[in-house]
């Protein structure tokens, strides 16, 4: 039995389990957020971040999560 909703959400839980271990090993993301494209704007005592970069990053990492799920459950 192929239960899609099934299978997706034991792909998601695994995809957890293994952000949760890379933390547990230290994995430093501070990159993220200073991608080359993300704009920080400073002024005085105001900071402006507009992470164009990581967000189009992100979405490209969740669009392929989710065409792996779709293409897992058919």
């Amino acid at each position: 039995m192929r239960d899609p909703f099934a299978w997706g959400l034991i792909l998601i839980g695994l995809m957890i389990a293994g952000i949760g271990v890379l933390w547990l090993r230290g994995l430093s993301l501070s990159w993220l957020g200073r991608l080359p494209g993300d704009i920080v704007i400073e002024r005085g005592a105001s900071r402006i971040y507009i992470p164009i970069t990581t967000c189009l990053l992100i979405s490209l990492v969740f669009s392929g999560v989710m065409w792996l799920v779709r293409w897992l459950t058919k």
